[in-house]
Parts: C-alpha cells; structure tokens; sequence
C-alpha cells in the first residue's frame, strides 16, 4: 500500500540548513494545528506549543540549549522558528504525548514543504534557575516541564535519501 502519507514518512528528513526567511504565518499556523491534533493519553490536550520567532528570546534559548550541551553552535541551527512543546509535571503521559505532537508537526511541515529537527534538551533547559525564568517571561506556567523543540523554516539544501531500513526492525508474531 503506497499513498502519498507514506511518501510524506518516507522522505521526511531533520534539517540542519535553512533560509533566513521567517515562516509564512499560513504555513506555520498549518503545523501547529497538526500539532494540536495529535494524540494524548485520555484525550487531556495537555502539551502546550510554543512558536518562537522573535530574535531575542531565540538568542536566550540557543544560549541556554548549547549550554547544556556543552557547545558554541546554536542547537537550533539558526532557524527562522522555533517550536518548544511543554506539558504538565504531574501528566504521566506528559512525553509521550509531547513526542506525539512533535512528530505530528514534522510531518504536517515536511507535507507543506517546510523542514524541522528535533532538538533536545528542553527538559534540562527549563529545569535550571534560567529556564524557569524563560518560562515566565513566555507566559509559560510553572508547573510546566519541557518535552523537546523543532527548529523550523525553509530547508537550504536538498535532504539526504533514507538509509536502508534495518532487516531486524519489524518482527510479526502470530
């Protein structure tokens, strides 16, 4: 069965190089809308999106990110958009629905011909004394952890073709 779903899973690739141009707000609006229909434990919508684009704040999170990675390069690599999922503490499916909603967004934006990465290290990130202070400065509750972040835009390069598919991976037991 080939559908152009599947073609969408099959070519989505993480994207290391964009264009400065910033997201048009249409398309940006269409990935969050994807994202906000992805799954969640009991149907409770908890995760919370967070699309950044002003620089400032861009700056502060790549800062923090790289921090905690122990580097000088921007973990974002220099997206035009950054999208940071959070969810409740207290939610015991808090990441598995926040990977939902991320992988949901990468999809939604390779069909429309953005590209994403995902990005880790958020829940580190928002943990520490400056991420909390992050956290308020967007309004973010503080009962909020961090689940994981897209870098978003418009791909500057072609992306690789998909590695062979492991012959172990799949494993059917009737």
């Amino acid at each position: 069965m080939e559908n152009n779903f599947m073609q969408i899973i099959k070519t989505r690739r993480s994207c290391r190089h964009y264009r400065d141009e910033q997201v048009d707000d249409q398309l940006l609006s269409t990935v969050l809308e994807a994202g906000t229909y992805a799954p969640t434990g009991h149907g409770t919508q908890d995760p919370q999106i967070v699309a950044v684009q002003n620089p400032a704040l861009k700056q502060r999170l790549a800062a923090l990110n790289a921090k905690i990675m122990g580097v000088d390069s921007n973990p974002y690599y220099d997206a035009p958009t950054y999208l940071l999922v959070f969810a409740s503490k207290d939610n015991p499916n808090a990441f598995q629905d926040g990977s939902c909603v991320l992988e949901n967004m990468m999809l939604a934006a390779h069909a429309i011909g953005l590209a994403t990465c995902w990005i880790n290290r958020e829940y580190q990130m928002f943990q520490t004394e400056e991420g909390r202070q992050l956290m308020e400065d967007m309004g973010i509750a503080p009962d909020r952890i961090g689940i994981g972040a897209l870098s978003l835009g418009y791909p500057s390069r072609e992306p690789r073709e998909a590695k062979p598919r492991k012959e172990d991976w799949i494993k059917v037991i009737k």
